[in-house]
């Protein structure tokens, strides 16, 4: 459809805003939303938007991907998707990192396919997205404050509710403030195979955001300390990356091993490795597995996974 001014897009962003309580106007200038379909949607008015309102809308395919689909995408290989599915019934904590339109939902909705139906789930979001399969999700949205100030529903208040929900798993759907050392908490004493997402670059730059989020929630705590209650918490690490074709790929799968003084300890397990410079906008590269077997391997096959003898041989192509 084609806008008369812009008071037409307006009226149009606060009707979209406004069914699911929520506003768009001067002393609130930005908004992130979702339609009644699931589409997300995020809408910058004047004075932020310098020439006039823009409306941005993020629309998702009414059936979610499995690890299937993305392995057939070229996302990553089917050795990898075993081992992260193997990883999700173990119970294993994992965070997926990457930057924006890397795929991180995507992955996080896929991941989920893994979960038994007889658990109970809890997810917490900005804007629901999440679209996961099993019978008993219960899900949490934020509230933004009212026009007077008031009435603000946070991350970390719905962390600290969803605690007392008893669910086998919190899912948020990305971690971005305090709410992240309730996260941890939470995924260090009962909830473990939680799963959440973060912006950042690589897997050790994912450690050292959760380090400043949890830095956030005011606790007294060392860097040491913060560190270790980061490595007993998260077991894998994914880092996705979307790259100059367009394509998403997971670049790297990384374990936390632990604490060696007051650092925390990974190792790579798989990566993307990149074969032949950019031509006609195609990135060329290959799945590789780095030969370090991971610690929680025997977690896995005493959980009854099946994985293949050559899943870590290192140097060939995956």
């Amino acid at each position: 459809m084609r806008f008369k001014d812009e008071a037409h897009v307006l009226r149009i962003a606060n009707k979209i805003v406004g069914a699911v309580g929520r506003r768009v106007d001067e002393s609130q200038p930005m908004v992130d939303a979702r339609l009644l379909d699931g589409s997300r949607v995020n809408v910058a008015i004047r004075p932020v938007a310098v020439d006039g309102p823009l409306v941005s809308i993020r629309k998702f395919v009414k059936q979610a991907y499995d690890l299937d689909s993305l392995t057939e995408s070229g996302t990553l290989r089917a050795p990898m998707a075993r081992i992260l599915s193997e990883a999700v019934r173990a119970r294993l904590s994992i965070l997926i990192s990457g930057g924006t339109g890397s795929g991180k939902t995507t992955l996080l909705n896929a991941l989920s396919r893994a979960i038994s139906d007889k658990e109970r789930l809890i997810t917490i979001e900005d804007a629901a997205e999440l679209q996961l399969q099993q019978p008993h999700v219960g899900r949490l949205e934020t509230r933004p404050p009212n026009i007077e100030g008031d009435g603000e529903i946070r991350q970390r208040e719905l962390v600290k509710n969803a605690l007392r929900m008893r669910p086998d798993r919190i899912i948020i759907g990305e971690v971005r403030g305090e709410e992240a050392f309730d996260m941890l908490q939470a995924m260090s004493t009962g909830h473990e195979g939680s799963m959440t997402t973060i912006h950042a670059n690589s897997p050790r730059d994912a450690t050292v955001r959760l380090e400043q989020m949890v830095g956030m929630a005011g606790f007294n705590m060392t860097e040491a300390t913060i560190r270790a209650h980061i490595a007993s918490a998260i077991k894998i690490i994914v880092q996705l990356q979307r790259f100059p074709d367009g394509k998403r790929r997971v670049t790297s799968i990384s374990e936390i091993t632990g604490m060696e003084g007051s650092v925390v300890q990974m190792q790579e397990l798989y990566r993307f490795v990149r074969t032949a410079p950019i031509k006609d906008g195609t990135v060329t590269g290959e799945f590789r597995a780095t030969g370090l077997r991971p610690s929680f391997l025997d977690t896995l096959v005493m959980n009854g996974a099946k994985l293949a003898e050559n899943a870590f041989n290192p140097g060939a192509p995956l």
